[in-house]
């Protein structure tokens, strides 16, 4: 208990000498009579008043613009307007802040003000960035990192350098991530920027978090937080401290991490910045209350944590896992009703997220970050050519200097020869490098890309469609259903459920796949029909595979997964509408063009007067999104004969 309030007493300490240290600053400012010197000092009281009194550094900045507007002092102006900016942003007053900074970046551009134009468009790239809007961000970023290079500053690149990290960051290139994290982190311990060295720590810590290098990410959140004690950042203090409650709950010391989490709600009442973070704290500790079997104590957060929701409506679609930790703890205390309904929630709200237009987005950004990387590389590949150019120039100005003209003419030619003969072969065993790497990096991403969808389908749906099979057999065992109806449709919905379950396991088979051999095919298909048979035993099933046929051909696995999907809801057709007793598969390589036909003995019917349903559309679709061609044949108690032509 001691410990405790000496830790408060020092933080409180720290505030004392923090606050009148900026008050003695602005104080000095207000006695200064040089106007461009007190205008600037405004901005720099303002600016540290932001994260910790943001009330206070708005009164700041409005006095020091007005000075700024009579004194006529555009340079100074134009920093307290972008300052502006940051206050809204922080403050959660997003249209002002968009605003603020627009009007900065017009004055910094009008008056050529290259200093605070590079800030400016760092803020607008951080601005959209936060809201989504990736390819505006990324564009402002490139902008303020190539203004800064012009201008040789080299302190103003760690802002640009880190955003980009970030953009790897969220793209789950941690590796790639690191590395130019780690670049801004060293220009801004160069230049000791130690607000800035504070977002650099923790932006690494996260990414060796996520590469399971726990002990390395202890090291620099612990970093970060020594850090914002001395600077007073309280902002990135509890940030931090969530981040490395985080990392201790992935070690599995939750003792450790709930002592942690407890430690970042820690906050004074007046301090009100970022409390939207304060929902994953909430979640987070309410989970290790479950987990220790105390669910009364886990709802007292999840309580808080609703409340935050309701003042702040637009973090409701990120409250999901705070849906589902509710569930988890009305199960415990056998609130099963509230539970049901906080599960409807919690699924409704995943879809919400998960949504197609979503994935789009997400796809395309892929693809503009993977084209500006490239971009980068052949950039970088340039300009080690033309270092190697310069040094062969150098070197034939050394012979020029050492040997006469006429033997000077002999020589060099032979030199030049040899030189640029060498020179030939190394580019082109560098271009034969580059493109090699350049595949591997490819496949690798997209490998990493394939196995990270497939878990989550596993471990998300997965586990999802397993607790209904779950809830729906505890539901029959524990109550005595005597309704049939009832019964029978409970039985249906596991069935459905558990069909459902192969249904994702295939998906996630074609996923973890780069490619799909006939073989793979042919087990799979035999598989499936396998399973048919035991389900449905009055009908005879074949499957043939000519022996002619190339077994070692191999489809990509968009291309299988659309063949097996064919040839799966053609069988099922012939189960569910054709009364046949025979069923047969067969597989057959015409040249080099494959056959697969699923033919059935059943009732047939007639072709031109069948309105397509979905299955044979989805059918057709398949074969055309492959190159492939679908016929369908059938006549009235002769069967039917379904042959795809690859």
């Amino acid at each position: 208990m001691n410990k405790i309030i000496g830790f408060l007493v020092l933080g409180l300490f720290t505030n004392i000498v923090w606050s009148q240290n900026l008050d003695s600053l602005l104080l000095n400012a207000k006695q200064n009579p040089n106007d461009s010197i007190k205008i600037r000092l405004y901005n720099k009281v303002a600016f540290s008043y932001i994260f910790n009194e943001p009330s206070k550094a708005i009164e700041i900045i409005r006095e020091g613009k007005a000075l700024a507007n009579t004194a006529k002092f555009n340079f100074g102006l134009t920093e307290l307007i972008n300052t502006q900016g940051i206050y809204m942003d922080v403050t959660g007053q997003s249209d002002s802040a968009k605003y603020y900074f627009e009007k900065a970046l017009q004055l910094s551009r009008q008056h050529k003000f290259q200093n605070i134009e590079s800030m400016c468009v760092n803020n607008l790239g951080m601005f959209n960035w936060n809201r989504g809007n990736y390819d505006t961000a990324l564009d402002y970023f490139f902008q303020s990192y190539r203004i800064d290079e012009s201008r040789n500053n080299e302190k103003s690149t760690g802002a640009a350098l880190n955003n980009i990290g970030l953009i790897y960051q969220e793209m789950n290139l941690s590796e790639k991530a690191l590395e130019y994290h780690k670049k801004a982190l060293a220009v801004r311990e160069k230049y000791k920027l130690e607000n800035d060295q504070i977002a650099s720590l923790n932006n690494i810590g996260i990414n060796l978090k996520d590469l399971g290098r726990t002990k390395e990410a202890i090291v620099y959140f612990k970093q970060g937080i020594a850090l914002t004690k001395k600077t007073n950042n309280l902002i990135d203090y509890y940030r931090l401290l969530d981040n490395l409650a985080n990392t201790y709950y992935i070690q599995n010391n939750h003792e450790l991490a709930l002592k942690t989490y407890l430690k970042a709600l820690d906050r004074a009442s007046h301090f009100k910045a970022d409390e939207k973070s304060l929902l994953s704290i909430y979640n987070n500790i309410a989970s290790l209350y479950n987990e220790k079997n105390k669910p009364k104590l886990a709802l007292n957060y999840i309580e808080r944590g609703f409340a935050l929701t309701d003042t702040y409506p637009d973090i409701k679609l990120v409250a999901a896992d705070l849906y589902l930790t509710s569930a988890e703890s009305h199960y415990m205390l056998d609130d099963f009703e509230k539970a049901r309904h906080l599960k409807s929630e919690y699924i409704v709200l995943k879809d919400s997220i998960f949504s197609e237009v979503n994935a789009e987005k997400i796809a395309d950004l892929e693809i503009k970050y993977e084209t500006e990387k490239k971009e980068t590389e052949i950039l970088l590949q340039r300009a080690k050519i033309a270092e190697r150019d310069l040094l062969i120039q150098k070197r034939n100005y050394q012979l020029w200097s050492l040997i006469g003209f006429a033997v000077l003419l002999s020589i060099v030619g032979v030199l030049f020869y040899n030189q640029q003969k060498i020179k030939n072969a190394q580019l082109q065993k560098e271009n034969e490098l580059k493109d090699a790497l350049l595949k591997i990096e490819t496949q690798n991403k997209l490998q990493e890309q394939r196995l990270r969808i497939s878990r989550d389908l596993h471990d998300n749906i997965g586990a999802q469609l397993t607790f209904i099979i779950s809830s729906i057999d505890n539901l029959k065992f524990v109550f005595d259903i005597k309704n049939p109806n009832l019964n029978n449709k409970l039985t249906a919905i596991s069935d459905f459920a558990s069909d459902t379950i192969y249904e994702l396991r295939d998906t996630i088979w074609a996923l973890n796949k780069t490619e799909i051999s006939l073989d793979d095919l042919q087990v799979r298909i035999s598989n499936f029909i396998d399973k048919a048979n035991l389900a449905s035993q009055n009908i005879l099933f074949n499957f043939k595979v000519n022996e002619l046929v190339d077994t070692n051909h191999v489809f990509t696995s968009t291309d299988g997964m659309n063949i097996y999907r064919i040839t799966q809801e053609a069988i099922n057709n012939a189960l569910k509408y054709a009364k046949a007793n025979r069923i047969t598969v067969s597989i057959s390589q015409k040249e080099s063009r494959f056959i697969i036909k699923i033919i059935d003995d059943g009732i047939g019917f007639m072709v031109s007067q069948v309105i397509l349903g979905n299955g044979l559309r989805n059918m057709k679709k398949r074969a055309q999104d492959i190159g492939g061609d679908i016929k369908i044949a059938s006549e009235l108690q002769k069967g039917t004969e379904v042959t795809l032509y690859l």
